[in-house]
């Protein structure tokens, strides 16, 4: 776990935040290789984009993630590709999500979202 200031060629910035976001209907389903492919995805989504995860946690129905990211990006927009491209490739890869998901949407509506780090003088 690194923390440092991320610089651009006219930013320094090091902005964190605590994001949380469960399941639809808060289903336990997050287990074995389904939280262990979950787990992958969510590793590789960040290292493709550039957002460290400082700290995570994949629970049966939820996931917990502790970021660093760059100014770039807005929270909403790293929320929505973790959930959305996680959700897709879940689906995909583990049929037996099909009776439990009938439809498209394997998260449930919403997240929670909050800021941490330093304050300085």
């Amino acid at each position: 776990m690194t923390s440092y200031n991320r610089k651009g060629s006219h930013t320094t910035s090091r902005l964190s935040c605590h994001i949380v976001w469960s399941t639809k209907y808060r289903y336990k389903v997050l287990k074995g290789d389904i939280q262990s492919r979950c787990r992958e995805l969510l590793i590789q989504i960040c290292d493709a984009e550039g957002i460290e995860i400082l700290k995570g946690v994949v629970s049966q129905d939820h996931v917990h993630m502790h970021i660093e990211y760059a100014p770039k990006y807005s929270i909403s927009s790293i929320v929505k590709q973790m959930k959305g491209r996680t959700s897709r490739k879940l689906q995909q890869e583990f049929s037996s999500l099909g009776h439990t998901y009938w439809g498209k949407h394997f998260w449930a509506v919403g997240y929670g979202v909050w800021s941490t780090g330093n304050v300085t003088d």
